[in-house]
């Protein structure tokens, strides 16, 4: 395609990395092979599916009966006996079967990783070792593996000695995000403020980004070593990355942050507010942007106000409330719709310091889903499978103009793929994978 210099910017960006177009270009990791191993766990399969997206060929290894992930879904909801989650997390993967605690399953194990460039495992620290198919065992097989082994606690340290069990919500829990997320304390609702979990999955997603991004690393490093390594991925760590600065003040200054909600103890108005029919995120980032958005909600004196005339009086826990009031006894005015174009015009008025008032509407996952824009770019795709039927499935995430990620295919059933797989990889039979599914081998 041709750049043509008349395009505005946003028509040469869509141009160039529309992800409706992705099949035109080659994949990035479309030379890689992939084992994912994971077992009752998210964050394996998110690892996986972003390397699948990026063009990995990724074989997927359930028990003979299929993974527990399967069945982690809202209320029990299963379509076609798969559960909604892993209807998304198995996109683009080959699935085959296989008992990893049989003898001969091992065996068969080890033939697939002697292919493999990644293993992708999330069992108890030191399991796999113990049956002998491990990391340190098969990168005597194959010396370029990179293995990842996904965890809470991580392979080493006296959590993982202990044999704790791992679980998205002790990814939360552990790493102190649970903690500080919440509504504040309240002598009132003293048994309403608890600690809170983060969304859906929260912990998993991350530990299976963070671990995405471990394994690409390492296979990085050897294309110019030759040599694969090990990728210790705890979750709770992973989760620690996002909590800013809380561990940095704890130990420099000795502070703990507690649960403020909406709240923020370094800037405000840092937060959500109500309005007629919703609500809005509503900041203001310096002095410039306060006086600003006083002007909007039309209290410009409040600039003045010892209360609220410095950054730091504005971050007081009785300003914020105070602050919050005000705020939404102006957002209850209007729809959420009317308060962003009342900000949109406001700071099209301003330039530098002065425009930097941010609002955004709080969508319902039913909103989410309507917006045209993420239409638009991609984000959500509805594919007809021979299976499931009609899904609508999210793309990837990113857009790219070279190698741009894609979904090629929705979920497999259990054990979808074994004659393809073990055919193909290890030139197995039909009277041999007979053999091996009645003695539940696979």
């Amino acid at each position: 395609m041709n750049d043509d210099k008349t395009m505005s910017w946003f028509e040469w960006a869509k141009a160039h990395s529309d992800p409706r177009a992705a099949a035109q270009s080659p994949e990035a990791l479309d030379d890689l092979l992939v084992l994912d191993a994971s077992y009752a766990s998210f964050g394996g399969l998110v690892a996986s599916s972003i390397l699948a997206e990026l063009g990995a060929r990724v074989i997927r290894i359930e028990p003979p009966g299929g993974d527990p992930a399967r069945e982690f879904s809202p209320f029990g909801l299963m379509h076609h006996d798969t559960g909604l989650a892993y209807l998304a997390e198995g996109r683009n993967k080959h699935h085959i079967t296989l008992d990893l605690e049989d003898d001969e399953g091992r065996e068969i194990f080890k033939k697939l990783a002697a292919h493999a460039d990644v293993i992708i495992e999330t069992f108890e620290p030191g399991f796999l070792d113990a049956l002998g198919i491990g990391y340190r065992q098969l990168r005597e097989i194959n010396a370029r593996l990179v293995y990842a082994a996904l965890h809470t606690y991580g392979q080493f340290g006296p959590k993982a000695r202990e044999g704790r069990q791992a679980s998205e919500i002790a990814n939360q829990a552990y790493s102190g995000l649970i903690y500080i997320n919440g509504e504040p304390e309240d002598a009132e609702r003293s048994a309403h403020t608890v600690p809170t979990k983060t969304g859906s999955w929260y912990g998993w997603y991350a530990e299976g980004l963070f671990a995405a991004y471990g394994i690409l690393a390492a296979l990085l490093y050897r294309q110019h070593s030759g040599k694969g390594q090990m990728v210790d991925v705890s979750g709770a760590e992973c989760i620690m990355k996002f909590i800013d600065y809380n561990m940095g003040w704890y130990h420099m200054g000795g502070g703990v942050k507690e649960r403020l909600g909406n709240y923020d103890p370094s800037v405000f108005p840092y937060t959500f507010i109500q309005c007629k029919d919703g609500y809005t995120f509503m900041a203001a980032y310096n002095e410039e942007a306060f006086a600003t958005l006083m002007e909007i909600i039309g209290r410009p004196e409040l600039t003045q106000d010892p209360r609220f005339s410095t950054f730091m009086k504005r971050t007081s826990f009785e300003s914020e409330e105070a602050l919050q009031r005000i705020l939404e006894e102006w957002s209850l005015q209007y729809t959420v719709d009317e308060v962003i174009d009342k900000v949109a015009e406001a700071i099209a008025k301003k330039e530098g310091r002065a425009a930097a008032v941010v609002t955004g509407k709080v969508c319902r996952p039913s909103q989410t889903f309507e917006e045209q824009n993420w239409w638009d770019r991609g984000v959500f795709r509805k594919i007809q499978d021979p299976v499931y039927g009609e899904l609508a499935l999210q793309g990837p995430v990113w857009k790219m103009t070279g190698t741009p990620p894609r979904i090629k295919w929705a979920c497999r059933p259990v054990g979808a793929d074994n004659e393809a797989v073990y055919g193909r990889l290890l030139g197995l039979g039909r009277s041999q994978l007979d053999r091996l599914r009645a003695s539940g081998v696979i």
